[in-house]
């Protein structure tokens, strides 16, 4: 059993110890390439979570990991088989019961760990904000050590590339089909300014990818993925031990009495 994770601990375990932080996982279930599962948002999302809360808990913070939600924002992957798709407000809605249900219980800061880019939360939370005496942190478990991930990983790409298929090669390598990758090669946008990034729009899946992967997984090692989640999971594990240990106060979550030009 481990304390630091909701889904093993008895009631006894929960009323002894005054949890300060809570992280919620939040995955997807979608088509991913030809040699990923498709739960590999969630698997990945899931591992970066443990190992962060086992690192923090170790450090002397009260972190306590919810259970993954293993569903997430996916319309544009609905042409590929069996993905499943939940709207951004069934998500939202079920984040803010979630955040009542921890308020109810004296948890007052939460990390929601996101895994799936389809995901968009920043709009209901700020919606959030002033209902609730929880604070509430976002983050993309993929961006929390750049650096790592363009010295580690040749061909970047989006989905299924060689950065998630590093990371399944070590959390998950049983699962992994390395003999049905391919190139992970991707429609160009016709407009600049899609392509330069100023303007968006929504990319219809099988019209942007092939078979869903976007990115060469290729060279992907699980060498590569241990030392890639080594990096982030660092860096999150003292994110939620300053977390844990800074006080609630009229400054939260800023420095008290600091202004900077």
């Amino acid at each position: 059993m481990r304390p630091w994770h909701l889904a093993e601990v008895t009631l006894k375990v929960v009323r002894e110890q005054p949890y300060e932080v809570a992280v919620l996982p939040v995955g997807a279930c979608e088509a991913h390439g030809l040699h990923l599962p498709y739960g590999t948002d969630t698997y990945e999302v899931t591992a970066v979570a443990e190992r962060a809360c086992e690192k923090a808990w170790e450090q002397g913070a009260k972190v306590i990991l919810l259970p993954t939600i293993p569903y997430g924002v996916d319309a544009n992957l609905l042409s590929f088989p069996l993905t499943i798709h939940v709207r951004q407000e069934t998500l939202n809605a079920l984040v803010r019961d979630i955040i009542a249900s921890l308020e109810r219980h004296g948890i007052r800061k939460l990390v929601i760990l996101n895994g799936h880019g389809g995901n968009e939360f920043k709009g209901g939370l700020r919606d959030l904000y002033g209902q609730t005496s929880v604070w509430v942190f976002l983050v993309d478990w993929w961006k929390v050590a750049p650096d790592e991930r363009r010295r580690l990983f040749e061909h970047t790409g989006e989905h299924a590339d060689e950065v998630e298929t590093s990371v399944c090669l070590a959390i998950i390598p049983h699962l992994v089909r390395m003999d049905d990758a391919d190139d992970g090669a991707v429609r160009p946008f016709r407009f600049e300014a899609l392509q330069e990034g100023w303007a968006w729009t929504t990319r219809p899946w099988e019209r942007f990818t092939k078979n869903s992967g976007c990115g060469d997984p290729r060279q992907a090692t699980a060498e590569k993925g241990r030392r890639y989640l080594d990096a982030i999971t660092d860096r999150l594990a003292d994110f939620l031990v300053a977390l844990a240990y800074s006080p609630i106060d009229d400054w939260f979550p800023f420095v008290p009495n600091e202004v900077t030009p």
